[in-house]
């Protein structure tokens, strides 16, 4: 199937940090038939809802960027609804799919599916070669099975359903709460509020000499356009910049971003976690994608975006229900 202006997209998740960005991309490209629904319009974990919607509206093709996700603690507190609720998304998605022929599916991921030890960089073939992060091992198990789901209909009725699993992400409408955000969007919020403070002094986690790859949410909903416009060979892709840097790095980064000038202090009493974590991305450039955007630029518009959204941005304690 190739794609038209005029095809019909429906867009799971297009609310969220990177669901937001993909219908933005698409609408910037000409695409006039997008479709989508808020959770309360539709609630994707009910599979007669989800498969009488697909139904209803037969779409040209699915992008599958919703599903249940937090940081370590929300995983660690509710590994049950981690677990039951991303199966019930994703497995309602796709086979709604495959029951109304739609042509194409994205089904999008995480990088949390390879193995905690698996070696570097993350090659798409290490997929099952051994044992998870067990602080989110219930995230990774569910999307493994959507990715092993769109694998199985391609090889059993020769489906055009791609997974593509993108590493860190950071960028416009990123989670700024210090309590449920990962590193990135964490570091521009305290360098923010110390600076705002009088320059008072930053306490970071562990040693800062772990190494993390970092991509900007746009060149992820850039890769999205590319896989829906393009018909790709393989089932599996990694998406990110091939390049990582030291937490420290990026530390010194945020800092200069953010215009802080006071001290900086490791508390190596915290966990470092993972030395490294680097995605492979050769199989998708050889497709022809690469990403665009420039770490110290994406982090430059995250914060300007920050700035002019700060109103909106309240703490919120996290509480077990």
């Amino acid at each position: 199937m190739s794609l038209s202006k005029n095809s019909k997209i429906y867009i799971a998740g297009h609310r969220g940090m990177v669901g937001s960005a993909v219908l933005e991309i698409f609408e910037s490209k000409g695409y006039r038939n997008l479709i989508y629904q808020t959770s309360k319009e539709l609630d994707l974990t009910d599979q007669k809802k989800t498969l009488d919607f697909i139904s209803g509206e037969s779409p040209d093709l699915i992008i599958i960027a919703a599903a249940r996700v937090g940081g370590i603690m929300a995983n660690n507190l509710y590994p049950y609804k981690f677990l039951l609720d991303n199966l019930q998304i994703q497995n309602n998605l796709i086979s709604a799919a495959h029951i109304n022929n739609v042509s194409k599916v994205v089904f999008l991921g995480s990088s949390c599916i390879y193995p905690k030890l698996a070696s570097q960089p993350l090659k798409e073939e290490y997929l099952l070669t051994g044992s998870l992060e067990p602080t989110n091992e219930w995230y990774a198990i569910a999307k493994i099975a959507g990715i092993k789901l769109c694998e199985a209909l391609r090889k059993e009725y020769n489906r055009n359903y791609i997974s593509l699993m993108p590493t860190n992400l950071y960028g416009t409408r990123d989670n700024f709460d210090l309590e449920t955000s990962h590193v990135l969007p964490a570091m521009i919020r305290k360098f923010h509020d110390a600076k705002e403070s009088g320059n008072t002094p930053v306490t970071l986690w562990g040693t800062g000499k772990p190494m993390r790859e970092f991509l900007h949410v746009s060149d992820l909903a850039d890769s999205v356009l590319y896989a829906s416009e393009n018909d790709l060979q393989e089932s599996l892709y990694n998406v990110g910049t091939g390049k990582d840097l030291t937490i420290l790095k990026l530390a010194e980064m945020i800092q200069n971003i953010v215009g802080h000038t006071g001290e900086v202090i490791w508390d190596s009493s915290k966990p470092d976690g993972t030395p490294r974590k680097l995605m492979d991305v050769n199989r998708l450039a050889k497709e022809g994608w690469s990403y665009s955007i420039e770490l110290e630029e994406g982090i430059s518009e995250t914060y300007q975006w920050f700035l002019d959204n700060i109103d909106n941005f309240k703490e919120v304690k996290l509480t077990h229900k």
